[in-house]
């Protein structure tokens, strides 16, 4: 094999401790030892220790006997460049960002280096650990916050999980959503669980062939926004899931513009919006 191999997953179990895990992936895969470093920055290479699985990042690190080592190494995957977020605030032990379109919430085995997350730990100041608390679509734009100690992390998702966080989003879609109630409180269920969302209609555009509409969740299930909006006969514009975004030809028009809560730092209500 050689690095012209585009798709490769494989597993070894360290059976020796002289024997370096970097030089194990080399001689499995046929990749040389720079593909394999790059993978392994790239968030595509894993260590599983008894019943702990994590990302290995370091070839310095030392394994032990028993240890497995996880290669999913795919060359489109681990070619793709994140687009750039903007830093809303940062709190030290939280920041907010803007999410562009394209950029992952989370990764995958396959690699991390496409999500929020990991751009927060390589491109904050001072450098430090870096906590997902809540999903936004890849497709989505818009706030998000990135947590950056365990505490943090565990008051902020709480607050996620005791719905205690607000969240608003503007969405551009398809048709006239004036004749709608307004607001318009949907709670039809997604995949079996209960789903809550609030749209409120805003203004026509484009000679009243599109509506653009507020939408306050109160729940987070997946695509919840542009299932819920999909299913009046309204879909998001942009949306290739639920809508015509094939014919669209433009980025999903959706942006969490808002976020409101009581902050674990600062001990008060703060809210972050962006502009528009």
């Amino acid at each position: 094999m050689s690095d012209l191999v585009d798709h490769i997953e494989i597993h070894l179990r360290i059976e020796s401790a002289e024997n370096s895990f970097v030089d194990l992936l080399r001689d499995a895969s046929g990749l040389s030892k720079q593909r394999i470093k790059f993978a392994m920055t790239q968030g595509a290479v894993w260590v599983t220790r008894g019943r702990n699985t994590q990302r290995l990042r370091r070839a310095k690190r030392m394994l032990r006997v028993g240890d497995e080592v996880h290669l999913y190494y795919d060359a489109a995957i681990l070619a793709e460049i994140p687009p750039q977020p903007g830093l809303v605030a940062d709190l030290g032990g939280y920041s907010v960002w803007n999410k562009p379109c394209g950029l992952r919430a989370q990764g995958s085995k396959w690699g991390d280096h496409c999500t929020l997350v990991r751009w927060a730990q390589r491109h904050l100041q001072p450098e430090r650990s870096a906590f997902t608390v809540h999903r936004l679509d890849r497709a989505a734009n818009g706030l998000m916050l990135i947590a950056h100690s365990k505490s943090i992390a565990a008051a902020l998702s709480n607050l996620f999980e005791k719905r205690e966080i607000n969240k608003h989003y503007r969405a551009v879609i398809i048709g006239d959503f004036s004749k709608q109630i307004n607001p318009l409180r949907v709670e039809q269920p997604i995949d079996g669980k209960q789903a809550i969302s609030e749209i409120s209609f805003q203004q026509l555009i484009d000679d009243g062939s599109r509506s653009v509409v507020e939408v306050r969740i109160e729940t987070g299930r997946k695509h919840q926004i542009r299932r819920h909006l999909a299913a009046l006969g309204h879909a998001v514009i942009g949306d290739r899931l639920y809508g015509t975004g094939e014919e669209d030809g433009v980025d999903l028009q959706l942006t969490a513009y808002q976020l409101s809560f009581h902050c674990p730092i600062k001990d008060e209500m703060v809210e972050y919006r962006l502009p528009g």
